[in-house]
């Protein structure tokens, strides 16, 4: 949910101060940009230093700010606009009460009182504090402003005490505040489950059978996936990708074998199921134990059939909207046709190896998308982001039909 989102990071002066940097840290992994401006006082808990390393940009502090030997203004206006979303952590009780009652004492309210972007707070202080009545009614002020309020936890505290007061962990504030973007998006409390990438099948401990997969489309499909509001599980055979999104459970697997029982495990409790795997169809009989020697100008493999993944989620199916592909390279929607229907499924993605610009290994994609009705739809060459928004899409204009 924040992959991509500029984050503005407010930090005021309490000890739960300490905790941002692990807070910056997380927010930068999830593809986040941040920037960070500090209270005076909060400079005596956290350094500049610290959150400019860690953020990648400079940590905005006063509204004079010196650069090359001049001063200039540090526009809290243009910060403002800038955020896609900001966020106050440690919010004390001092600058709870200012943002209640509009003082503008410093750089950071300055820039809440001109923030056009959705405000998270996140309290920090002693227990009775808390629980003060200035403290509640100054919360409950700014709920009624439309800022969000991430609540404090209860624990041992700075005083020695324990009860409510601790600023929220940083892990659980991400946690909060992406719940709190999925309410409403057309995904929200949908599980889905994507296979991806391709599957090697062992030869001897050095050799395989494998594909030129790279799991791209597949990892674009379940990143739009829980960018629409979904819980997101991505069985991904083995590729050199990962996925930005770390709200996206994914299990790695080698084996055709190893993604059968991961997809099946994940599909009583699934809404969606996209298989985008390229899966082995076929697996040597038996895997040496050992490399095996260079001997003979001619070497026989036996091999035997992989389980049908796709075929076994069809004869399972019962909620699920399932949607499989089909990479064919003659006969093209006829086969695509047949695969859609002796599978049991909702609908298929077409991809031709003859059209340039699709199939494996590559950054763009050709796609057509047909359904269980026999409706078909073509698309142009496009980036696979831009592929798996138009799969998406299609899904779920069939869903909420």
């Amino acid at each position: 949910m924040l992959a991509g989102k500029k984050i503005l990071l407010g930090i005021s002066g309490g000890i739960a101060a300490y905790k941002t940097a692990f807070l910056v840290r997380l927010l930068i992994k999830a593809g986040a940009e941040v920037k960070v401006i500090l209270t005076e006082s909060a400079v005596d808990f956290v350094t500049p230093l610290t959150l400019a390393t860690l953020s990648k940009n400079p940590v905005h502090l006063d509204f004079i700010k010196e650069e090359d030997g001049t001063l200039d203004w540090d526009n809290h206006v243009d910060l403002g606009l800038w955020a896609d979303l900001m966020l106050i952590a440690p919010a004390t009780a001092n600058t709870l009460s200012k943002m209640a009652h509009g003082t503008c004492d410093n750089l950071l309210l300055a820039t809440y009182l001109s923030a056009k972007c959705p405000v998270y707070v996140a309290p920090a202080m002693d227990l009775d504090m808390y629980r003060h009545p200035s403290t509640v009614e100054s919360l409950a002020k700014l709920e009624s402003f439309g800022n969000v309020i991430i609540p404090a936890a209860s624990g041992e505290l700075a005083s020695g005490l324990s009860g409510e007061g601790r600023m929220e962990e940083p892990e659980k504030i991400l946690d909060f505040i992406n719940d709190h973007l999925k309410k409403g998006l057309p995904l929200e409390k949908k599980k889905v489950v994507i296979t991806a990438g391709p599957t090697y099948e062992a030869i001897d401990p050095v050799r395989f059978i494998g594909n030129h997969s790279s799991g791209l489309m597949g990892i674009e499909l379940a990143e739009r996936a829980a960018a629409l509001g979904a819980e997101v599980t991505l069985v991904l055979g083995p590729s050199h990708l990962n996925v930005r999104d770390n709200t996206i459970h994914v299990l790695r697997i080698t084996s055709a074998d190893e993604m059968y029982t991961a997809a099946m495990e994940a599909y009583d409790d699934a809404d969606v199921v996209i298989a985008a795997a390229a899966v082995a169809d076929y697996k040597p009989k038996k895997a040496a134990e050992q490399k095996i020697k260079k001997k003979d100008d001619e070497f026989a493999l036996e091999l035997v059939r992989n389980r049908d993944i796709l075929l076994e989620l069809g004869n399972r199916k019962k909620k699920q909207f399932l949607l499989g592909f089909a990479l064919e390279t003659e006969n093209e929607l006829a086969n695509a046709l047949q695969k859609l229907k002796k599978k049991n499924l909702d609908a298929i993605v077409l991809n031709s190896l003859k059209d340039e610009g699709a199939g494996f290994g590559g950054g763009t994609n050709k796609i057509t998308f047909i359904d269980k009705n026999s409706s078909i739809k073509s698309f142009e060459v496009k980036t696979k982001a831009d592929v798996a928004l138009d799969i998406w899409n299609e899904i779920l204009s069939r869903m909420h039909a």
